[in-house]
């Protein structure tokens, strides 16, 4: 059985539009669930609610590499999420995402179809023009999607992610695109939040989050029956979790802004019911020493809305963190870089402006 793939529309689910508030890396997934001749949508919403018998994060976690590159099926949700911002020989600028999600059903073990693992894979390409985008569905227990440690390798169908974290290999493809990657580390990984326990919310709801935002990347594109030969830099993010959101909480933005210095930042908002946003941030130093910021320190504020599939969405942003001098414009290369997946969101690469230059990548969900 192959993972069904949506190539640049959503499932005609009615279950989907209730989901449509929450997205990208929090995900309320939903699958086609396999039965003996039986298939049944399932979703699971309720982020911010119990985490219904799963683990839930907790302070001082000691990683243990390379087990935590793997999956933790005891945590309900958790993601391998790679951008890229890339260049053409001729100049011209891309953005590559490569992601994985996995939800769990119940926190139970199974083996085959009894297995509660659910997988999702999304493929993307942004060019300034256009935004190119595939989207796998799978059921776990079966060998048609999953994650080992060692040695790593991330797969659904034949999109496959693999290598030693150090030296990655990446291929993905759509209707209208392929891409072939190496990728090389240049830097360490990095822990976000309290040594890797990211927290979201004031109410105390946390992931395990790191990174490796260090990558060199090069290889070929495929678009339109043309090899394009491109290279640039990728962040590779790590997330895992139970209950990462809180009731009040609607959706995020999330910035990873690689500065020409060799700084970098990860910022991000989460969005409240009372209009209210709560923030988190790392600031990353060319070689790797980190300083987290909490609540308050970042901020993100949009500048001019766009309408792309039928919504309003902020493309330019002021994003700040004055504590390292930060006051920067972040623009959409591609404002219409639209994941019109099963529950779509808007993730595409940037450029940075102001007190430090430099590219980057955005994703925004919770905009209806």
């Amino acid at each position: 059985m192959n993972g069904r793939e949506i190539e640049g529309s959503a499932l005609p689910w009615r279950e989907v539009r209730a989901l449509r508030g929450v997205a990208g890396r929090y995900f309320l997934v939903l699958f086609l669930f396999v039965l003996p001749f039986k298939a049944v949508a399932q979703g699971f919403a309720g982020l911010g609610g119990d985490a219904d018998g799963f683990a839930v994060p907790q302070p001082n976690y000691e990683f243990r590499f390379p087990a935590d590159h793997g999956p933790h099926p005891d945590y309900r949700i958790e993601w391998w999420y790679l951008t890229a911002n890339l260049t053409a020989e001729d100049g011209t600028p891309y953005g590559l995402q490569w992601t994985l999600f996995r939800s769990a059903l119940a926190p139970e073990a199974g083996d085959g179809w009894t297995a509660p693992q659910l997988w999702m894979g999304h493929a993307a390409v942004t060019t300034p023009d256009h935004h190119y985008v595939s989207e796998r569905l799978a059921r776990g227990g079966i060998g048609q999607a999953g994650v080992v440690a060692d040695p790593f390798s991330a797969w659904i169908d034949d999109w496959v992610l693999q290598g030693d974290w150090d030296s990655l290999q990446m291929t993905a493809s759509g209707a209208d695109f392929s891409y072939e990657m190496g990728l090389t580390a240049q830097g360490p990984l990095i822990f976000h939040g309290d040594r890797g326990y990211s927290v979201k919310s004031a109410a105390g709801q946390a992931s395990y989050y790191y990174s490796q935002p260090f990558f060199d990347i090069a290889g070929t594109l495929q678009l339109a029956d043309d090899d394009v030969a491109v290279t640039g830099t990728a962040w590779l993010d790590r997330e895992w979790s139970s209950q990462p959101l809180s009731e009040d909480q609607t959706g995020w933005d999330w910035f990873s802004l690689s500065f020409d210095d060799g700084s970098k930042l990860m910022g991000f908002r989460l969005q409240q019911t009372d209009g209210q946003n709560f923030t988190s941030a790392t600031w990353i130093t060319p070689d790797g020493q980190t300083t987290a910021f909490s609540d308050g320190a970042f901020s993100a504020d949009p500048l001019s809305m766009h309408e792309t599939a039928g919504r309003e969405v902020p493309t330019q942003w002021q994003v700040t963190l004055p504590d390292k001098g930060v006051d920067v414009t972040i623009t959409a290369m591609n404002p219409d870089a639209w994941m019109a997946t099963s529950i779509p969101y808007w993730e595409g690469p940037v450029t940075v402006i102001g007190s430090h230059q430099g590219k980057g990548y955005l994703e925004m969900t919770g905009y209806e």
